[in-house]
């Protein structure tokens, strides 16, 4: 899909980071594609073409340019906006859906045939479910060969490749040098980051503005004795991950322009999957910029924004997870609903693996939460009726009836979790913020929101509220953000009423 080339081309020539990930430029001349803010003297534009994704340009026969390292960048913030296949399709890919389950399970949990996805992909990203996942592989490989100390051979098989020769040729048709090379150039450009013993450390880039403190303070409030932590500016917690259990700690103010994390896993083919649900944790390949501009327009939230520039959404690094504490959390405060996931955790959840442990840091993580599986036939403390709600959530999720993944439609997760018993369009719409980052969700039944629109002579009538925040579309679930904070001090409830 060609964008438009004059609009590109004043990117291009102003070297405009805020474009870096939403399109590449291809040089028709040199072969080579690069991201807009590339340091080298723009081409002449009758010698360029935009494209959407690395992948149409690799399909096209361009090779990446490894002085701007045009995947280098965080992911388009299209993808989360866009609620059609084609944003499903990428959310689920850098997943790493079609490494575990091919181009036919990618294909069949978006609801089409493998070829009806190849048409509807070529059409709108210019490259099909095939190259579209390898530019992700050769992405997770080139992050791999210059920011860790993994053997090449371990590095081919952690990025989805299967077999080494595959590597090899892939990473010299994208980046035009063998594995090698690459780590031969990224050590003579900055040395590789330094990683604990058994861990990966990996740099998470982002778009600035970034407001981590606020983040930090999000998940401070909820984090789960034993399976989460914040210390200062980082974040640990444990994962599930497609082939086993993980750890990760995430600082997220030690680097201008990138989240560190340090990563230990079971499998090392789980570290692109690793990547893609922290980036989605942490909504890293959002674009600010655009953000603020819409809600900065309204008289009202533009001193939010002045004061918090760049505020993030907070996703989830499990959707099933967080579907539980969802449940747990409705019609109690914040504080409420973090001890009864503790208390559930500790009762239910399996140990971390000793091998995946942070011995270094006392009181680390050390505490799987538990899966739907195991609580779905469980003995459940608490309310009768929650405990009910959480069973009947679990049993759907165990059997696959409900299926919660980032290539889910927004509006079909909403029905499908409303018919649940106990789940109603509160937790509905939140579950759509968090687990598909959603931008455009208000929760304006929210009890905090209403406090906080209150606060700043807003609406405090949810449906007066829903529509004085018309304006602020495509990005409500931001403007929600800004009004939680905006809330009184006095501990904010983490849900708003359910019908």
């Amino acid at each position: 899909m060609l964008l438009d080339h004059d609009t590109c081309y004043r990117a291009v020539t102003a070297k405009d980071a805020r474009f870096d990930g939403q399109f590449v430029t291809a040089v028709r001349t040199t072969g080579i594609y690069c991201r807009p803010s590339c340091p080298v003297p723009p081409p002449k534009t009758r010698n360029v073409e935009f494209l959407r994704t690395a992948a149409a340009a690799q399909s096209a026969g361009y090779r990446a340019c490894r002085r701007c390292r045009p995947d280098a960048v965080p992911g388009s913030p299209e993808w989360n906006l866009r609620a059609d296949a084609a944003g499903r399709a990428m959310r689920l890919i850098s997943d790493g859906v079609v490494e575990r389950e091919g181009v036919s399970g990618l294909a069949s949990r978006l609801g089409y045939s493998p070829r009806q996805l190849g048409r509807i992909l070529a059409a709108e990203l210019g490259a099909g479910p095939l190259a579209l996942a390898r530019a992700q592989r050769a992405h997770t490989a080139r992050v791999l060969v210059e920011t860790t100390p993994l053997g090449l051979a371990d590095i081919a098989f952690a990025a989805g490749f299967g077999s080494v020769r595959q590597f090899n040729d892939t990473v010299r048709a994208v980046y035009g040098v063998p594995p090698s090379r690459l780590r031969a150039e990224a050590g003579h450009r900055r040395g590789a980051a330094p990683a604990a013993p058994g861990a990966i450390t990996l740099r998470l880039p982002y778009r600035a503005p970034f407001d981590p403190h606020g983040l930090l303070e999000h998940l401070a409030a909820r984090a789960v004795d034993r399976v989460e932590r914040v210390d200062g500016g980082t974040y640990r917690r444990t994962l599930r991950l497609p082939h086993g259990p993980a750890a990760v700690a995430l600082d997220l103010t030690a680097r201008p322009g990138a989240v560190l994390a340090t990563l230990r896993t079971t499998d090392p083919r789980d570290v692109g999957p690793a990547v893609s649900r922290l980036r989605r944790l942490l909504d890293l390949d959002a674009d600010p910029q655009a953000v603020d501009t819409v809600l900065a327009a309204d008289r009202v939230l533009a001193p939010l924004v002045a004061a918090t520039p760049g505020i993030r959404l907070a996703g989830t690094a499990d959707p099933a997870e967080t579907a539980v504490r969802t449940v747990l959390g409705q019609q109690v405060s914040v504080a409420a609903a973090r001890t009864a996931a503790s208390r559930l955790a500790a009762e239910h959840g399996p140990a971390l693996p000793a091998e995946l442990r942070d011995e270094d840091t006392g009181g680390a993580p050390d505490l799987l939460f538990p899966t739907a599986e195991a609580l779905s036939g469980a003995e459940l403390a608490g309310p009768a009726r929650r405990a009910a709600s959480l069973r009947g959530l679990c049993g759907a999720l165990a059997t696959g009836a409900l299926v919660l993944d980032p290539g889910r439609d927004p509006a079909a997760l909403r029905a499908e979790l409303r018919d649940l018993p106990g789940i109603g369009p509160w937790s509905a719409g939140y579950l759509a913020m968090r687990v598909l980052g959603d931008p455009d969700e208000l929760l304006e039944s929210d009890l905090a929101v209403r406090r906080g629109a209150a606060a700043l002579g807003l609406p405090g009538d949810a449906a007066a509220l829903a529509a004085r925040a018309r304006s602020w579309a495509p990005w409500r679930s931001y403007a929600a953000t800004h009004l939680w904070r905006a809330a009184t001090p006095a501990p904010a409830p983490v849900s708003g009423r359910n019908a």
